[in-house]
């Protein structure tokens, strides 16, 4: 089984981070672990499933799910999908102008990560929090390459359905002369 295939999982799950906060570096160097029920690995088609109440740890980083596919392409770009009732993940970003890193932490019933496209896309119920700040919808989409982040009621959807919005809690941020950053 190719380990660098559940890495992927972690790292780019991490890369959600909504409000632009950096996961910890620490996290980086620490090795992967994950608890499954059942785990398949076909070498042959590039893909490794994880089954039954998933657990993946790496450092600060906690992911988990009911299920985890992770394939390979022939270039040797990952991709990966978590799906549970909800996919939840949580990590601790680095520490910013001499205060504690705060803790990141979202969910979604599906997590689609494309790292040769550098996307990751929040499926169904998706809600990403940091500290006290908070997005939901039915579907967010980050963009790792641009840094661009969406939240919308449906993929695709221009406006939201009846019943269906997008939700946003944004705290008021002290200025960085107050808060001793720079």
């Amino acid at each position: 089984m190719n380990v660098r295939l559940v890495i992927l999982l972690a790292v780019a799950v991490t890369a959600v981070s909504a409000f632009s906060a950096k996961a910890e570096k620490a996290d980086r160097e620490k090795a992967t672990k994950v608890e499954a029920n059942r785990m398949t690995s076909d070498e042959a088609r590039r893909i490794s499933i994880f089954e039954g109440n998933v657990l993946l740890t790496k450092g600060t980083i906690t992911v988990r799910a009911e299920r985890i596919v992770v394939r390979q392409d022939a270039d040797g770009f990952q991709y990966a999908s978590a799906s549970g009732a909800p996919v939840r993940f949580r990590q601790k970003g680095d520490p910013v102008g001499g205060q504690e890193g705060v803790w990141i932490e979202g969910e979604a019933l599906r997590v689609e990560i494309d790292e040769k496209n550098e996307r990751i896309e929040l499926h169904e119920n998706a809600r990403i929090a940091r500290d006290q700040d908070e997005v939901r919808g039915s579907y967010i989409l980050y963009d790792q390459r641009s840094e661009f982040f969406s939240v919308s009621s449906a993929k695709g959807a221009p406006l939201a359905a009846p019943g269906e919005r997008v939700r946003a809690v944004i705290q008021p941020k002290k200025p960085a002369a107050e808060t001793g950053a720079k």
